[in-house]
């Protein structure tokens, strides 16, 4: 982006513009009304002593002033022609190379003409004309830069607030801009609107009150969870005292299921409140990605094209992956690949792939998307990324271009190289 696109830039050169057409048109107004008089004045000097020339010529007596001439030769043609026609005039002309002021009339079919210097009065217009243009620029420059400083307030403000929603949206719900809100019991309270300060006591109280219903909505989940586990953990007790028999397997289905599901939710609260903790150990990834998927007992390929070293939880990789591999089991189609490539491991089925809610905004609790992707509450993507943030792992979701999900995890680049300095060897798992 170029420094003139930016929003202090552009009030600065929009306000020096403006101030300079002013000054412009202020210019040539005062430069037209002052030259009218100077010169005004000296087209006056200029008829009176013609006149005063006319009346010597008529009486026949001569005032003996060099600056009177008949008929004279470098009288300028336009004053020579209006002389013919009977009439007087003046103008500004030159005589022997220098600048003077014509005056003529006519007597007896003759002009009689007298002029008076002008170069004086010509340095007096560009001296006016100079201080004219200088207090214009000195003008347009305190201007330009109380419009810069006045800009760069506001745009300061602006990227204060934007970096703000910036972090708000990426799930920093504790930043706040912090503008001071001026109440209707303080005194002190300015006249003026800021238009500014409304914007980030609006982003403020947006953020507050989003943060209060997330904080309600997690709460509220953890404790159903916590509810029910105690009942649960019953029921399945309960349940294995049943003779055995197709009601008893349904009843330990559907409570294992219930449990399961129970124990999702309070994983993401903790996960959500920001309990939990990764403990770091060296561990060769493309070894740990194979027995992840092991252990998940599904069909699935391994392919390592390049193994690193990398300092993260097995468990928690282990949960993750675990839960990709699950979820393109149920929602996708064979066959389920696992790729990786130095710091970066993908999963990809072959089904219809993620919804494009679930790629712009990535998963969210109790929402499955496309009805083509099966049924279920869609707590295993959360799980996953909840479990990343905790990793540090960059997390993106895509559809491949020949069909079916893509899941990609990036390990983070400082500790894989943490961990590919150190001499151990890594860990087993």
């Amino acid at each position: 982006m170029r420094v003139t696109s930016s929003l202090r830039w552009k009030i600065a050169m929009t306000t020096t513009a403006v101030c300079c057409a002013v000054a412009a048109v202020l210019g040539i107004l005062v430069h037209n009304v002052v030259a009218q008089q100077i010169v005004g004045e000296v087209r006056k000097d200029a008829d009176r002593d013609l006149d005063y020339a006319l009346a010597q010529y008529q009486y026949g007596t001569s005032h003996g002033d060099v600056n009177v001439a008949v008929n004279p030769p470098d009288l300028p043609g336009p004053l020579r022609t209006l002389v013919s026609r009977g009439r007087t005039g003046s103008m500004v002309g030159e005589r022997a190379g220098k600048p003077v002021m014509w005056a003529a009339g006519p007597a007896d079919d003759k002009a009689i003409a007298i002029w008076l210097p002008y170069e004086s009065t010509r340095h007096r217009l560009r001296d006016i004309d100079t201080a004219i243009l200088a207090s214009a620029a000195l003008a347009a420059g305190v201007v330009a830069l109380a419009g810069l400083f006045l800009a760069n307030r506001i745009s300061r403000r602006l990227t204060t607030t934007a970096a703000v929603a910036r972090r708000i949206s990426a799930g920093d719900l504790d930043a706040r801009v912090g503008f001071p809100v001026e109440h209707d019991g303080d005194r002190r309270r300015p006249r003026y609107r800021d238009e500014v300060r409304d914007v980030a006591v609006a982003l403020d109280s947006m953020a507050r009150s989003l943060q209060e219903r997330i904080e309600a909505e997690k709460r509220f989940t953890a404790d159903v969870a916590h509810e029910l586990r105690t009942p649960l953990t019953g029921s399945l007790a309960a349940a294995a005292l049943l003779p055995e028999g197709r009601p008893k397997e349904m009843i330990n289905d559907r409570l294992k299921a219930l449990h399961l599901l129970t124990e999702d939710l309070l994983e993401i609260s903790r996960l959500e409140s920001g309990v939990e903790h990764a403990e770091l150990a060296r561990v060769e990834l493309g070894e740990a990605v194979r027995r992840a998927v092991r252990a998940t007992g599904l069909e699935a390929s391994v392919r390592v094209i390049r193994d690193v070293v990398v300092l993260t939880d097995r468990r928690r990789l282990d949960r993750i992956l675990a839960n990709l591999l699950v979820n393109a089991d149920k929602h996708g189609e064979p066959p389920v690949e696992v790729t990786v490539e130095g710091p970066v491991v993908a999963v990809r089925d072959h089904g219809p792939g993620y919804p494009p809610e679930l790629i712009e905004q990535g998963p969210q609790r109790f929402r499955t998307g496309d009805p083509g992707r099966g049924r279920g509450h869609g707590l295993g993507l959360t799980i996953v990324a909840g479990q990343a943030a905790v990793l540090e792992i960059a997390l993106s979701f895509a559809n491949a271009p020949d069909g079916g999900a893509m899941t990609t995890l990036r390990l983070p680049v400082g500790r894989l190289a943490d961990a590919n300095r150190e001499g151990d060897p890594p860990s087993p798992g």
